[in-house]
């Protein structure tokens, strides 16, 4: 399952960076080849951003080489694998909550058209929830981690 979810993920953020370069290099050689710019290439490179940076970010979450302050691990090795539970319940509640606004927002500004491309916010907007879903799955994955192996720790010291 964790697998399958990386991959997912993986070739989701992947495929946001490509759409990010190719539109870019479309829009370059439009303009300075050809001088005629393409008016919503700049907007959807940035949704593109928004759409790869919530996979990427759910993605960096899982691999567990996201950001992170180890002072209090580093300090009392014993206690890292309940601060690294702490973390994953935080995590979880966390992506509920971006999840939740994200969907709020959505909801609420969501039929306003972007001038570049036309196309209602509510398409690019839902990159929040689909971000905190994202992350609130991940979240649930490591948490059953970590209780296997707290349990298979738990076995050990019988």
């Amino acid at each position: 399952m964790k697998r399958l979810y990386k991959y997912l993920l993986s070739s989701l953020t992947g495929t946001s960076l490509f759409v990010v370069f190719a539109v870019v290099f479309a829009s370059s050689l439009s303009r300075y080849l050809f001088n005629s710019p393409i008016q919503w290439a700049e907007e959807v490179a940035k949704y593109a951003m928004i759409y790869g940076t919530m996979f990427g970010m759910v993605l960096c979450y899982l691999e567990g080489i996201h950001i992170r302050f180890t002072f209090l691990e580093d300090v009392a090795p014993r206690l890292r694998g309940s601060l690294n539970f702490i973390a994953d319940i935080v995590a979880l509640v966390s992506g509920g909550i971006l999840c939740y606004s994200g969907y709020l927002f959505m909801m609420k500004r969501g039929g306003i058209q972007a001038p570049g491309t036309g196309i209602e916010m509510y398409y690019f907007q839902v990159a929040m929830v689909i971000g905190g879903a994202g992350l609130s799955i991940a979240a649930v994955i490591r948490v059953c981690e970590q209780i296997a192996l707290f349990k298979a720790a738990s076995k050990e010291a019988r």
